[in-house]
């Protein structure tokens, strides 16, 4: 793999697909892998995550700190990650307020946008032969099947947050496979996307404003370190994982893609717009977890059987989000032919 020249406007382009990427991992039901697939960077990002390997344990050891950026493509992953972690504190917060305030809306139009990636990646595929097909179907069934699930009860043993890590990140590398909806199941979705990131939020500012007394509150300290084990299995699951896809998509790449294509077919039923949450009962109360917030059983999926205006709005949404997936996937395209 070639690293490419980029222009500043190319440079930008990617911390903001890094910041869309960022911002899809942290819904459940939507895959950040989607995003870069349909943007047209998804082999050059695996590519660049297999490049973390021997060579580039050497080069690092040696001290050639310039020939191992130059070789794990380090601008390109860098700026990347930059996009992230800038979600992270910011377009990811509005989503999390947005799904709490339009969940209707929200869910409507990342409907639309799954929508527009089957389009988008099923166009590709002329010859639907037996073997593309029986790809697809078990994609479908594989997705249907997660979706199905039912959630665990939250668990901050560090080893356990470690494998949640490397199974969470899996909504980076795998298209249609929702990190965000795998910790839901695993039942840490709140601890690890929501509570340790709000933890490091505030301990950060604390450090800007010189008040370092976090140090003495056990929570905040349990919460960083399930944050900092949370952060080393996404990193191991990064690498690994991108070898594994990496291998696949340069023997079976036309296999490979069916099956993402069935994943993310798979996963619409976690993202149906009309749906109730229902949470775990006992006794007729709610059941906590161990931060006091309720714990997800499943969701009630519905039709809406009114023409009302928010049901015309979430109609309205669902189409954006396939107008937005579809433009985003024709730049891809623009791009991988200039580039």
């Amino acid at each position: 793999m070639q690293t490419k020249t980029r222009t500043f406007t190319d440079k930008f382009w990617l911390v903001l697909k890094g910041l869309a990427m960022g911002a899809a991992n942290k819904v459940p039901g939507v895959s950040g892998g989607v995003v870069a697939f349909v943007a047209g960077f998804y082999e050059e990002f695996i590519g660049s995550l297999q490049k973390f390997n021997g060579k580039a344990l050497k080069l690092l050891l040696n001290g050639r700190f310039k020939s191992f950026w130059a070789y794990i493509n380090g601008k390109f992953l860098g700026l990347l990650i930059l996009g992230m972690l800038i979600s992270y504190f910011s377009v990811s917060l509005l989503l999390d307020f947005a799904l709490q305030k339009q969940p209707l809306l929200v869910w409507s139009a990342f409907f639309g946008m799954i929508i527009g990636s089957i389009y988008y990646i099923g166009k590709d595929f002329k010859d639907w032969n037996r073997q593309i097909v029986l790809c697809t179907i078990l994609g479908v069934i594989a997705g249907i099947s997660i979706s199905l699930l039912e959630p665990a009860q939250e668990n901050d043993h560090l080893i356990f947050v470690f494998f949640c890590g490397i199974i969470g990140v899996s909504g980076m590398t795998l298209p249609g496979l929702s990190g965000s909806f795998i910790l839901i199941l695993l039942g840490n979705y709140v601890l690890l996307l929501v509570d340790s990131v709000n933890a490091l939020y505030t301990t950060l500012l604390d450090i800007i404003t010189f008040d370092f007394s976090f140090v003495d509150d056990s929570e905040q300290v349990r919460l960083l370190k399930v944050l900092l084990v949370f952060a080393a299995g996404s990193l191991t699951g990064l690498v690994t994982l991108s070898h594994f896809l990496g291998y696949l998509l340069k023997n079976f790449k036309n296999n490979t893609n069916a099956v993402i294509l069935g994943f993310i077919a798979g996963s619409l039923g976690v993202v149906w717009p009309w749906k109730r949450e229902i949470y775990k009962m006992v006794d007729g109360k709610v059941l906590l977890d161990m931060n006091g917030n309720p714990i997800l059983d499943n969701y009630n999926r519905f039709f809406p059987a009114e023409i009302t205006l928010e049901n015309i709005l979430a109609l309205f949404f669902i189409i954006i989000g396939v107008f937005l997936v579809v433009a985003l996937g024709k730049y891809g395209d623009k791009t991988r032919a200039h580039g």
